[in-house]
C-alpha cells in the first residue's frame, strides 16, 4: 500500500468517526422531544387518579399516573410517543380509561416531571420500572394485562414483553426497527449507519412470544401506513391487524372510533390469562 493511498484511507477513516461521532451526539435531540412539566391531569376530565412516583435501577425518578377502573375490562400499561409529556396523552389516556380499562401510563426520563434525559437504554430502564410497580403493587389477578405501545413506544412496549409477558401487546403507529424507519428519510437512512439507536419492536416481539394487535392509521404522515404492514408481517405467533382508516399519525382519537374500539376490545376478549 503507497503512502497516498495511506494517507487517503486514514482520511476517510477520520472523516466517517466524526461523522459517527456528531450522529450520536445529535440522536437523542433528533428522537425525543419531551415537554417539561405537568399542567393537565385526568382530574380536568373527572377521573380519579393517583401520581405514581417510581425509582429506576439507576436513580432516576419518574412519574407515572394510576387511573384504576372498579369493573376493568383489562389493565393497560401504556408507552407513549417520543412529544409531549403525560398532560399532552391524558385526553388518549382519558378515553381508554372510559372504555373500561385500567391504565398505568409513565413519564419517560427527561419527560414532564421525570428526571433525567432520555436515551435509548434510558426507556428500557424506565420500562422495567413501571413493569415492577405495576406488577407488583397495581395489578389485579383474573384480568387480562394488556402493554400498549404508541409511536415510539411500541419499541419500549415490545421491550417490556420480552422482559415480563404481558397477556397481550397494541402496538399502534408503530414501526419494525428504526432503520426501517429511516429509510422513508433518505439522508437519516445514511446516517442512521452510525446511529448507536435501533429500536427493534420485530425483535423484542419475537422474543416476547405473546399476542399482538397491530394498529396503523392509513393517513399517517410520520411512519407511513406501510410500516405498520412491515412490522405486522414480521411478527410471528398470533397476531391481529386493524387499519385505522384515515388516520393521522398524531390524532387524539380514530375517525371512526367505534370500529377502533371494536378492534381493541375484541382482541383483548380472546386473550387467555397467563
Amino acid at each position: 500500500m503507497t503512502r497516498a493511498v495511506l494517507s487517503t484511507l486514514l482520511l476517510v477513516l477520520a472523516f466517517l468517526a466524526i461523522v459517527a461521532l456528531l450522529v450520536r451526539l445529535a440522536e437523542p435531540r433528533m428522537s425525543f422531544f419531551p415537554f417539561p412539566g405537568e399542567d393537565l391531569t385526568p382530574a380536568r376530565y373527572g377521573v380519579p387518579f393517583d401520581a405514581v412516583d417510581i425509582g429506576t435501577s439507576d436513580g432516576e425518578r419518574l412519574r407515572a399516573w394510576w387511573l384504576p377502573h372498579e369493573h376493568a375490562y383489562a389493565q393497560v400499561v401504556y408507552f407513549h410517543g417520543n412529544g409531549g409529556n403525560l398532560s399532552v396523552w391524558s385526553d388518549i389516556l382519558v378515553e381508554t380509561h372510559r372504555r373500561g380499562f385500567s391504565v398505568l401510563a409513565v413519564d419517560y426520563r427527561g419527560y414532564g416531571l421525570s428526571t433525567g434525559s432520555p436515551s435509548e437504554r434510558g426507556l428500557y430502564l424506565d420500562a422495567e420500572a413501571a413493569l415492577e410497580v405495576f406488577h407488583e403493587r397495581l395489578r389485579r389477578p383474573g384480568v387480562p394485562v394488556v402493554y400498549w405501545g404508541r409511536s415510539l413506544g411500541t419499541a419500549v412496549a415490545a421491550f417490556a414483553a420480552s422482559r415480563r409477558q404481558p397477556d397481550g401487546v397494541v402496538l399502534e403507529a408503530g414501526f419494525r426497527d428504526a432503520r426501517t424507519l429511516t429509510r422513508e428519510y433518505p439522508i437519516l437512512w445514511i446516517f442512521s449507519w452510525f446511529s448507536s439507536y435501533r429500536f427493534p419492536t420485530a425483535e423484542w416481539m419475537a422474543s416476547a412470544r405473546v399476542p399482538a394487535l397491530v394498529m396503523h392509521g392509513t393517513a399517517d404522515s410520520v411512519v407511513p401506513f406501510r410500516q405498520g404492514q412491515w412490522l405486522f408481517e414480521s411478527l410471528g405467533g398470533d397476531k391481529r391487524f386493524f387499519a385505522i382508516e384515515g388516520a393521522d399519525h398524531n390524532d387524539a382519537r380514530a375517525p371512526d372510533t367505534e370500529a377502533y374500539w371494536n378492534a381493541v376490545n375484541g382482541f383483548v376478549s380472546g386473550l387467555q390469562l397467563r
